[in-house]
């Protein structure tokens, strides 16, 4: 309780709907939450990729950096529902693992390279209201921002429909960046980064064996 208190202010009713609809995600998600196994090949496999990667740093506000590569997967073999599920079972352990993220709140950066119209067409309208009604409504976490990075210009055709579910003070918090690594290094700074987006911070693969291996390790957890 006390996590939905520090994410809603002390505020007790907020906090008190916030677990309502907490609960009530799980219960009507089992795509999300049923068979959480970490060694089920499907789960295996999108860890491997790397799909959800909270850096292990945060950053000068205190805030935990995720970065969401959108498009790291391939859309005709993995379902999207798996990798949503890959990136909540990894948003749940950062909740256990790092107590203040309710209080400093969380910048997502969604990589957007590669993504294809087979992404696209795997998000449902039920799915886009879901996701946002997850981030937005259910988990306690402060949302500081949503950054859109290596995103080509018809991105915003579907943020649109993203942007329709959202609140206006979540909607004022989305930014997009295209193919700027200048304007990600003024969100983010390079001695958190990976190489591979401009940083000094190791090897992207680093922090994809990192989180491979403490999800795969909670199994009894899950």
């Amino acid at each position: 309780f006390d996590s939905f208190l520090r994410a809603t202010k002390y505020n007790n009713e907020q906090a008190q709907k916030k677990i309502k609809n907490f609960y009530e995600l799980r219960g009507t998600s089992p795509e999300w939450y049923e068979n959480r196994n970490p060694y089920l090949p499907e789960i295996q496999k999108l860890l491997e990729i790397g799909v959800f990667l909270p850096l292990l740093e945060k950053d000068d506000k205190g805030r935990t950096i995720i970065f969401i590569r959108v498009a790291a997967h391939n859309p005709y073999i993995h379902k999207q529902d798996d990798v949503f599920k890959v990136g909540l079972m990894t948003l749940d352990l950062v909740l256990d693992k790092v107590e203040d993220v309710s209080v400093y709140g969380v910048v997502a950066i969604f990589d957007m390279d590669g993504v294809t119209y087979g992404h696209a067409r795997q998000l449902t309208i039920s799915m886009i209201r879901k996701a946002v009604h997850s981030w937005q409504d259910c988990y306690p976490v402060r949302v500081k921002g949503l950054h859109f990075i290596n995103s080509p210009v018809y991105i915003n055709v579907v943020l649109n429909i993203f942007r329709r579910f959202m609140r206006e003070k979540m909607r004022n918090r989305v930014h997009v960046h295209g193919y700027d690594r200048n304007s990600l290094h003024n969100i983010v700074p390079k001695r958190l980064l990976p190489e591979e987006y401009g940083g000094s911070n190791g090897k992207l693969q680093h922090l994809i064996d990192y989180w491979r291996n403490e999800v795969t390790s909670k199994e009894s957890w899950f």
